[in-house]
């Protein structure tokens, strides 16, 4: 793992090759961290009390969504896996119904996330439900098997990403009158982050998490920050009381919960809080057993890492002194006040030396690969297995702390107006000498254990011979390689998702359903939906106005088709237009989504609808990624 696996192995570049150093820790695992050290184990046991054996969770029709068979991890670290991976996987391995503290319970390892359950005076609050129902209910049925019919009085989400929220109706039915407490703007990030660009992100989580590839010492091992994502029905039910302001205080069945606010971390809308009579503390995702994604490989906006350690040391500052546990939305829980204070400390410095070295070397001119190859990390830092990068890796999120203060754009004029990938391959295949030729420089490099130049090279030949079989076979194995040294999880996906897409030939399709989400859309978001789907060439000559009446909310909007783009805007009353549509949220969100017209008033040119579907088109899961 000492070879060119990694993503900061020893490099030059001209004029600056002094400043480059030999760093495998966080790519190889052969960094300073103990593998003798198996607190984390210990930990991660701790309070077990069952669990469901097999543990496999179906849908109704009997389609399996969640199976936890990694049975191959109880061996030897094989050749084909690194060993600081290896070893997160065998944790996150792990499920069941464990203790936390006095009244305070989790089920973890039935999804991507935890559910954490806490026992209030006359029922249980629900703490973050899963992706799906299927999920939520079996983890809720466990829980009611060993600790009683206990209903739910409430249900809190930590933050606006589906895996803490999806489950809500495997917990409580959608006309349930419990409160569901959320932080402020909730609603919003939870329906938007995956709405605008949501096709192309879910074929990009098809590599990151590696959602077809097996569960194999050759296959995928998790995601690092757990087992994967549960593949059933997802929901959402609106916030019905909102958490605004930090040290904001709620009495749920009889417990008091203290709050604070978080957003711009790990979600633009998150919370930490904090239970005072259990000393128990919930850190939600901003303190995981790794270093988190300031960038996720599916595609988001780039999270704020400065801002993301000031918020721990807050959370320090307001709580860790008092704290006898502190739980979070992933991995175990930590024990003892000094441990605590220890962890969020070190997760505090972590996210913080790198946003400030970053910007150090920014400003000394390196460009955003560069700081990745040069960021080292503090001997403490190493020397602890939860800043390793399982889910995040420091080389993606220097890039991704560069892109969010300079953008894409590293000032070289020779950058400024690259050609695409197929046409960049065609050239530099040429300028190599042809096809053969390529295919063989790229060999010697990947047999010298340069992996990523040959993977670089066999990339160009790839694109500019998509049919040829060499080119793609060497490209595949240079991947494959790559993805067993990755300590990264999502890298080693990612990789191993490529060099089987370029041996099959195929691309596996895997349909999530989130129609269930659709309802919780604004009239913004929704015409949103729709505008980014006009073909613009097409629509170059077309015009066309419609005028909406939302009649439950009383709102009205004006859209216009106009030089290949869809304007609207919200109206204070209706106004002239070629058809004008009244129409229900709810059926809104048919129409749009299904083409049901089943209550709609339409007054006008009835053609108008029609003509404008006429001019979107179909997005594309199936996109190519690593061929042209």
């Amino acid at each position: 793992f000492q070879a060119e696996y990694g993503i900061r192995g020893a490099q030059e570049s001209r004029g600056r090759g002094d400043v480059y150093k030999r760093q495998g820790t966080h790519m190889s695992g052969a960094g300073t961290a103990d593998f003798e050290d198996r607190d984390d184990f210990v930990a991660s046991d701790r309070g077990f009390i069952a669990a469901l054996d097999p543990m496999v969770i179906t849908a109704d029709d009997g389609r399996v969504v969640w199976d936890m068979d990694w049975g191959f991890l109880d061996a030897e670290c094989p050749s084909t896996a690194n060993p600081s991976l290896w070893r997160q996987a065998q944790l996150t391995a792990k499920h069941g119904l464990y203790k936390v503290t006095d009244g305070i319970y989790q089920v973890r390892g039935f999804d991507m996330s935890n559910m954490t359950l806490v026992e209030g005076e006359t029922g249980v609050i629900v703490i973050d439900p899963l992706i799906s129902e299927e999920v939520a209910a079996a983890a809720l049925a466990l829980y009611r098997t060993h600790r009683g019919d206990r209903a739910v009085t409430a249900v809190i989400y930590t933050h606006a990403h589906l895996d803490h929220f999806g489950g809500v109706l495997g917990v409580v039915d959608a006309d349930t009158e419990v409160p569901i407490l959320a932080p402020e703007h909730f609603l919003e990030h939870a329906v938007s982050e995956n709405v605008y660009a949501g096709t192309a992100m879910l074929r990009r989580s098809m590599y990151y998490a590696g959602i077809n590839l097996d569960k194999s010492p050759t296959g995928t091992l998790g995601i690092g920050l757990g087992a994967g994502g549960s593949t059933g029905t997802p929901g959402l039910i609106a916030p019905t009381v909102d958490i605004t302001h930090t040290g904001q205080e709620e009495t749920l069945d009889g417990v008091r919960i203290v709050f604070q606010m978080t957003p711009g971390t790990e979600c633009p809308s998150e919370m930490n809080f904090y239970f005072p009579d259990r000393r128990a503390l919930c850190m939600a995702e901003n303190a995981t057993h790794n270093l988190h994604n300031l960038l996720t490989l599916r595609g988001a906006q780039v999270r704020d890492p400065r801002i993301w350690s000031r918020y721990l040391n807050e959370a320090i500052d307001l709580f860790a002194r008092d704290a006898d546990v502190s739980f979070a939305s992933h991995h175990w829980p930590t024990w003892g006040t000094d441990a605590i204070v220890g962890y969020l400390i070190a997760q505090r410095d972590l996210y913080g030396y790198l946003h400030d070295q970053t910007l150090r070397l920014i400003n000394q001119g390196y460009v955003h690969s560069e700081i990745a190859e040069m960021m080292e990390l503090p001997p403490v830092l190493e020397q602890a297995w939860h800043t390793h990068g399982y889910y995040g890796s420091v080389s993606h999120n220097v890039k991704a702390i560069y892109q969010r203060y300079l953008g894409w754009y590293d000032a070289n004029p020779a950058h400024l107006w690259m050609h695409p990938p197929e046409a960049a391959g065609t050239r530099y295949v040429q300028a190599i000498g042809g096809i053969d030729a390529t295919i063989a420089r790229a060999q010697e490099f990947y047999d010298a254990g340069d992996l990523r130049f040959a993977a670089e090279l066999a990339s160009h030949a790839v694109f500019a011979g998509p049919e040829n079989v060499d080119a793609r076979e060497l490209l595949a194995s240079a991947l494959e390689q790559l993805g067993f040294g990755a300590e990264n999880a999502t890298w080693r996906n990612s990789y191993l998702t490529g060099a089987q897409e370029l041996r099959t030939n195929t691309v596996d399709h895997t349909d999530i359903n989130s129609a269930g989400l659709a309802p919780a859309l604004t009239v913004t978001q929704l015409f949103d939906s729709v505008a980014i789907r006009i073909d613009g060439p097409a629509a170059w000559d077309a015009h066309l106005t419609i005028a909406w009446h939302i009649t439950d909310a009383d709102e009205y909007y004006r859209m216009e088709l106009s030089n290949g783009v869809l304007i609207h805007h919200p109206t204070d009353s209706l106004t002239a237009a070629d058809v004008t549509i009244t129409a229900t949220h709810q059926q809104l969100v048919a129409l749009l989504m299904a083409g049901s017209a089943d209550g709609v008033t339409i007054d006008g040119d009835s053609a108008v609808l029609a003509t404008l579907i006429g001019h979107t088109d179909q997005p594309n899961p199936d996109f190519a990624i690593v061929t042209p």
